[in-house]
């Protein structure tokens, strides 16, 4: 697993956390990466806590295929926060 920010940030905090294992998007999960995924999303409930935005909420977003903004083919999570999310986010 590995953290870093992202290069377009759409907040103060927008850190992108990718496994090493590739996949190349949700649709790819199989059953054995279970636990890779299920540590994507507490890896990024860990760095929120550590960037002092877990308190006030932030976003977690897996793009998945080109119309829904994918753009790298490797399954990654956006963490995003630091400011007030809108819905519909766009």
């Amino acid at each position: 697993m590995i953290a870093f920010n992202d290069i377009n940030p759409q907040g103060p905090t927008h850190v992108l956390v990718v496994p090493k294992r590739h996949i190349a998007s949700l649709n790819d999960l199989t059953p054995d990466e279970d636990q890779i995924v299920g540590e994507i999303v507490r890896r990024a409930a860990a760095i929120a806590k550590q960037r002092e935005i877990s308190a006030g909420g932030f976003r977690t977003v897996f793009n998945t295929n080109r119309e829904a903004g994918q753009t790298v083919f490797h399954i990654h999570l956006h963490l995003i926060g630091g400011r007030t999310m809108h819905w519909p986010p766009g």
